[in-house]
């Protein structure tokens, strides 16, 4: 809110003002004070100098004029000039005054440049979103109605003027148009603050500009935000039955002035809340936060499409509109006014940052970040503190808590989904079952007259969005800053056309309409000038009107667009072809095709070609005539899987030929893999949600995947095995080492090595550190062997440096300065690295989630790390073990043990994990599809015992068939003889054993 001083006024749609306060870039009025006085000195000395006098007199020229009413001289711009017989007269408005004055021409001088250091003093405003209305009087109907007018009527002039006879005047800038401002006038009378533009409307002086927009939305039969109860109307009901006007369009405008009443600056940031922002980098808002924050700090539906996930595009005037708390009196003083929707744990502690960040500098607001299990005991305990305002957690959980606490919610006025698309993708019933407990809350009594608002921002538009807008959503504000995406909510046809390189000149062809019903405008974008020729010619060989454009041609480009602009008749088809460097120039809006003769680099080129048909776009359920044509050839294979997932969010025609070719991409990219990492999602959960992005590999290698000498001898056991975990990755993931035959090595190497560093003499660091060696390292009384895995750039020579190791007897890394690190002897390396990745198989996180949390993962770290537990081998891959079970003993006596506990059970005892049942099932199947070499392929059968240790891979896979809780001494029996329940199948070099375990065996 700025204060201003009324200077002049004409109509509501033209006065100017003087700001007196209320902003930074309000001048002290003394400094206008001094420059009036350094004018009058300086013109009253030099005004009849030549120099002085102006060579040219213009209308819409700045000047200095002499006023005879100020008796000074002043600031001015000449509107008119007149002529008379012998001189002429200028009529002159003083920009610092608001005076229109005639002055004579010999008084006017140029303004010199230390005369213009400041803004002009009168600032033209008019009252925002107003238009004014007469009486139209009927005489055939015998009738009268107030209908929109083109001028203002006298009298609500002089009640204007009235009003703005206040003692204080305060404007809220909405608008910034050529030579103006629109704004919301308030003025105090008698104490109360009153908006003028309200006023004028309340006396039937003006009618609201939306109106037109309102009752166009109600002829074409969308819901109106009019037809259904509003809850930031019901603010404050007596307003609108204060008010006798009819028109249904003017309560929409109530609904916004009544916001603005209650909070006249919404997007004011608090002091702390902007010096976090500075503390933060904040430059301000961006493009998509420009658009986004007014809709949503006013309290409005919004929908966000964009391709950032910044947080800040919704938190921080949702932070906002709470201040107003106001807004919330009807409420019982309880928990619970915003719930935000994130697609997964991670993001809703990344939202659940930002607002402990920002909304400790406003109104406390207490958030709280929700986590549940499955534990029914856990929910039920649940307890949202007293004052919560912003509770963030995920679908499953809140629907969970749900089911026990239906109450708990029942002050919910915001709603907000955090990547909505995700959230639909990944949970597109369980947001739809929130978003109809959201709705049959509306009506409950005490929530009549607050505020209601459903906020959704994500990356794409799909179906399902387009179903949250029009079901659930009160007449929304759509934002999308993509151009892409905004195609396919304009509905625009997308095809797509498959050729080769050579043959992109006859397909391009194919695709021209020669006899269009309609007025046809195409554009045909190439990625050169010399591709753009060669496409011109072709395309006016076939007798098509033909344009091309040559960018940095002015006059060239001015007579295509008048080409391109003239109106054409039916049946008519007109074609212009260009690079993407002329749309800045062109800029086109009412093509009915684009065709993507070349295919564009980025998505940004993508959006700028798909501008040229942005006037043909339709937010209804028609069909629209625009047409977005992309010519994909081989060049192009590695875009072809962005371009199919975009086809089917359009719900685009699809060719079999697009499905096939994506499908030979995707064997192209994951054989580029064949050198990558086993993915890690895959061996912990058996399957990859996100394989086309994942770098890693999704394919067994059946020679990079041969086990290691470690994992060798644990399969020389009967696939019984007891491992130490050292290095707990999460709940399921451990790094560690079997005891065993290795393990009494490793332990006589530990011994020796010990002893060894145990003389000073032998403790000398190296000289210099080479990547991938390896050294010894001393932590407190004990010794490692740890490899280097990358040496930090030194910036002086002779200074410390840090050094990434890996303890290849733990298999955990670290950092430590080069010189901890120990010469190492070579009969310390011999031993091969003893650190093995276990996994435990069949169980998973709740709600699909990526990741473990750490409640979880903490827990079974401090039960199993150090601990020796006896497991059964049910999977080997490289240095990977999967064992299931994994249990803990204990020695009851010399003939007796006790299994303590099953890591699986403990982990679904959290109620934070699930049966995975598919788990082994998955990489059997993954086995099964791997390739093996052709040499080997050609093998005859051989018998088993020529079977040594030295095959590419043994597979071993425990097929459970039922849960016992019995103890593990049938797996201490050591290798099992073959039987009824044992099988071994051979294919060339590949062993692949089923152990079939009893009946009894564990789960």
């Amino acid at each position: 809110m700025i204060e201003v001083i009324i200077l002049k006024i004409e109509n509501p749609d033209c006065f100017w003002v003087y700001i007196t306060g209320g902003r930074k870039i309000v001048v002290n009025e003394m400094e206008y004070e001094t420059l009036q006085t350094e004018m009058n000195q300086f013109y009253n000395k030099h005004y009849q100098c030549v120099d002085a006098k102006p060579c040219v007199l213009e209308e819409g020229q700045v000047c200095a004029v002499y006023c005879e009413e100020l008796k000074s001289w002043c600031r001015a711009v000449v509107n008119s000039i007149i002529s008379y017989t012998d001189y002429y007269i200028a009529e002159c408005f003083l920009v610092d005054y608001a005076k229109t004055i005639p002055v004579n021409t010999e008084k006017i001088c140029v303004v010199i440049k230390p005369f213009v250091r400041l803004p002009y003093r009168a600032t033209k405003f008019r009252l925002y979103c107003v238009k004014p209305v007469t009486l139209r009087v009927n005489y055939y109907n015998d009738n009268s109605e107030i209908v929109p007018a083109n001028k203002w009527d006298i009298a609500a002039i002089q009640y204007f003027q009235n009003l703005l006879n206040a003692t204080q005047v305060e404007a809220k800038i909405c608008a910034v148009e050529e030579d103006n401002f629109a704004v919301y006038l308030y003025v105090t009378i008698k104490g109360e603050k009153v908006c003028v533009n309200d006023a004028l409307v309340a006396k039937n002086y003006a009618c609201y500009e939306l109106e037109e927009t309102s009752q166009k939305r109600d002829s074409e039969g969308g819901k109106s935000r009019s037809e259904e109860k509003n809850p930031v109307r019901l603010l404050w009901p007596m307003l609108l039955r204060e008010s006798k006007v009819s028109e249904m369009g003017k309560y929409e405008i109530y609904e916004l002035r009544l916001l603005q009443f209650l909070n006249p600056d919404p997007l004011k940031i608090a002091t702390e809340q902007e010096t976090e922002l500075l503390r933060k980098q904040f430059q301000g808002p961006n493009h998509v936060q420009s658009y986004s924050w007014p809709a949503i700090a006013r309290g409005y539906d919004s929908l966000i499409i964009s391709s950032e996930s910044d947080p800040l595009s919704y938190l921080l005037p949702i932070i906002t509109f709470l201040q107003s708390r106001n807004c919330y009196i009807s409420l019982s003083p309880r928990q619970g006014v915003t719930l935000v929707i994130c697609p997964g744990q991670r993001r809703a502690e990344l939202v659940f940052e930002h607002l402990k960040m920002y909304s400790h500098c406003s109104r406390p607001l207490h958030p709280m970040l929700l986590f549940l299990g499955m534990k029914k005991e856990e929910i039920k305990s649940v307890r949202i503190p007293r004052g919560c305002e912003i509770v963030v957690t995920t679908p499953p959980i809140f629907l969970r808590l749900l089911e026990h606490h239906s109450l708990l919610f029942l002050r919910l006025c915001h709603l907000v989904f955090d990547e909505v698309d995700v959230l639909f993708s990944d949970a597109k019933e369980q947001i739809l079952t929130i978003l109809q407990y959201y709705k049959s809350n509306l009506s409950v009594e005490e929530k009549e007259f607050v505020p209601q608002q459903i906020v959704a921002v994500g990356n794409h538009w799909d179906k399902n969005i387009e179903v949250l807008t029009k079901e659930f959503m009160n007449d929304p504000y759509i934002i999308i800053t993509s151009m892409g995406e905004a195609a396919i909510y304009g509905k625009v046809q997308q095809v797509v056309q498959l050729c080769l390189e050579c043959d992109r000149i006859s397909t391009l062809l194919q695709t021209l309409d020669f006899t269009p019903t309609d007025a046809q405008k195409t554009l045909i974008f190439t990625s050169c000038v010399e591709e753009r020729d060669m496409v011109y010619k072709a395309v006016e060989s076939i007798s098509i009107f033909c344009l091309k454009m040559n960018p940095g041609i002015g006059f060239h480009a001015d007579y295509i667009v008048e080409q391109w602009n003239k109106t054409i008749s039916p049946g008519t088809h007109v074609v212009l072809v260009l690079t993407d460097d002329c749309t800045a120039a062109a800029k086109f809006t009412d093509a009915t095709r684009v065709i993507h003769f070349s295919f564009p680099p980025t998505p940004r080129i993508f959006g700028a070609r798909l501008h040229g048909l942005s006037a043909n776009f339709q937010n209804s359920v028609e069909k629209s005539k625009a047409k977005s044509i992309l010519l994909l050839t081989e060049k192009n294979a590695c875009h072809v899987v962005g371009v199919l997932n975009y086809l089917e969010r359009a719900e685009a025609f699809i060719p079999p030929d697009l499905y096939n070719f994506t499908r030979g991409v995707l064997e192209a990219k994951e054989e580029k893999r064949s050198g990558q990492p086993f993915c890690s999602s895959i061996k912990a959960y058996g399957i990859c949600k996100n394989k086309n992005r994942c770098p890693d590999r999704h394919r067994i290698n059946l020679q990079i995947d041969a086990p290691s000498k470690v994992a060798e001898e644990a399969l020389q056991t009967g696939g019984i095995i007891t491992i130490l975990p050292l290095f707990i990755v999460d709940a399921t993931n451990y790094l560690g080492r079997v005891v065993g035959k290795w393990g009494n090595l490793y332990a006589a190497l530990e011994t020796e090595m010990k002893d060894y560093y145990q003389e000073s003499s032998n403790c000398t660091p190296v000289d210099k550190v080479e990547k991938l060696a390896m050294y010894g390292l001393r932590e407190e009384n004990s010794f490692h062997r740890v490899q280097v895995l990358d040496v930090e750039q030194k910036e002086e020579p002779g200074a410390f440096y840090n050094v990434d190791i890996k303890y290849i007897d733990e298999g955990r890394t670290g950092y430590v300065q080069n010189q901890h690190l120990l010469s190492l002897p070579e009969q310390f390396q011999a031993l091969p690295p003893q650190a093995v990745e276990f996994i435990v198989c069949r169980v998973k996180p709740i709600d699909n989630e990526a990741e473990w949390h750490p409640k979880v993962s903490r827990c079974i770290n401090d039960k199993i790390r150090g601990k020796p537990h006896e497991a059964k081998v049910a999977l080997v891959l490289g240095n990977t073990i999967w064992v299931d079970p994994v249990v803990f003993t204990k020695l009851q006596d010399l003939k007796t043990s006790i299994n303590e506990y099953n890591i699986r059970s403990e982990i679904l005892s959290t109620g934070l994990g699930v049966d995975n049942p598919e788990h082994i099932q998955e990489l059997e199947k993954l086995f099964n599809e791997a390739e093996i070499p052709h040499e080997k392929k050609e093998k005859p059968f051989v018998k088993s015992q020529c079977l040594l240790p030295c095959v590419a891979l043994r597979l071993f896979i425990s097929l459970h068939k039922e849960e016992s809780n019995t103890s593990l001494e049938h797996m201490r029996g050591g290798p099992r003889s073959r039987g009824e329940n044992d099988s071994c199948v051979f294919s060339g070099d590949l062993l692949l054993r089923i152990i079939l375990p009893p009946i009894s065996g564990h789960r």
